[in-house]
């Protein structure tokens, strides 16, 4: 009976072996899934497929991007958080769906903070405000006074309820006190289309450069404390004489909540090598994004910071789901 014993004991121990190295093989070893919850052509999709592209070679390895539209990236974002915390899932985080959303819903199916573990900020990208090519409008006192003119006629579209450009387009009738009638899209990309179509007066995007850039829409304003490398000649609301009219879209990287420390780590420092990466850099620079670099704990305190403050923006606003 002896020879069979080694013999069982021996493969016993090759097996812990061999178990012992597959849990010790480097991270990651498989395809990574970025999810970003918006449609195709957006800023969102822009901002992923880019940051999807440098961390697949920063890690040497595979990453897949998803784009998972809906409920303002609240579908996409719930799908996430039920994620196995293995660092093989990865999220796109936004202002819209991670901190905008659960203020405006009355209920959303995941925790804005317990279920996620932050990795590290992307970008800012703040909104502007555009119109059809052959617009009478050419300044945002042009849309005020035809808005307090004719009150609700007006329409603004937005990629959904609660996205930046939703937000925006409300914030700015609170502060003009003016009445306009929202239209919301699945995605910026069919405002987009309507709008250039003469469809609608207005939207606030943050996607449009491309089409600012080649004239197929005219920019009036940029809600952002400084004007924009990409639009140097579009001038802020402040500029204008628009005191708060300010709203910047802020993208992240996050994994689900109870990803292991080390893995949250990796992902950091190779986050910061690309966002270090001038080639990386300058992409989004072009699409009008201001590139931001953090730690885990940096972007857990923030996000933290960023769901009371739209909660007060939201509030103060008077935005309401309809």
């Amino acid at each position: 009976m002896r020879f069979p014993i080694r013999r069982w004991a021996c493969g016993a121990l090759a097996s812990a072996c061999s178990a012992a190295v597959m849990a010790a093989a480097p991270y990651p070893d498989k395809p990574i899934r970025l999810i970003v919850p918006w449609p195709a052509g957006g800023s969102a999709d822009t901002i992923g497929r880019s940051l999807g592209d440098a961390l697949g070679k920063h890690l040497n390895a595979t990453v897949v991007v998803e784009n998972m539209a809906g409920a303002s990236g609240t579908i996409a974002t719930t799908q996430f958080a039920r994620a196995a915390p293995d660092g093989y899932t990865l999220l796109l985080a936004s202002s819209s769906a991670n901190v905008s959303a659960p203020n405006l819903y009355a209920k959303v199916h995941f925790d804005p903070i317990k279920d996620f573990a932050p990795i590290g900020e992307v970008a800012l990208v703040p909104s502007v405000l555009i119109v059809p090519e052959h617009s009478p409008f050419k300044r945002p006192a042009d849309i005020v006074a035809a808005a307090r003119k004719q009150p609700g006629k007006l329409t603004y579209g937005s990629g959904g309820i609660g996205n930046s450009g939703h937000l925006s387009g409300e914030l700015f009738r609170a502060i003009n006190k003016i009445e306009v009638t929202h239209v919301p899209y699945k995605g910026n990309n069919p405002a987009l289309t309507d709008l250039m179509g003469g469809r609608l007066d207005y939207m606030f995007d943050n996607g449009a450069i491309g089409h600012i850039q080649s004239q197929r829409v005219s920019a009036l304003a940029v809600a952002a404390d400084a004007r924009l490398k990409a639009i140097p000649d579009v001038p802020t609301f402040e500029e204008l004489g628009m005191a708060g009219m300010q709203l910047t879209t802020w993208f992240g990287l996050a994994a689900p909540a109870g990803t292991p420390g080390p893995i949250v780590d990796k992902l950091s420092s190779t986050l910061n090598a690309v966002m270090s990466d001038p080639a990386y850099a300058q992409r989004l620079i072009a699409m009008g994004a201001e590139l931001r670099q953090s730690t885990p704990a940096a972007f857990t305190t923030f996000w933290a910071q960023e769901l009371e403050r739209y909660r007060q923006l939201v509030q103060s606003a008077g935005i309401q789901v309809n």
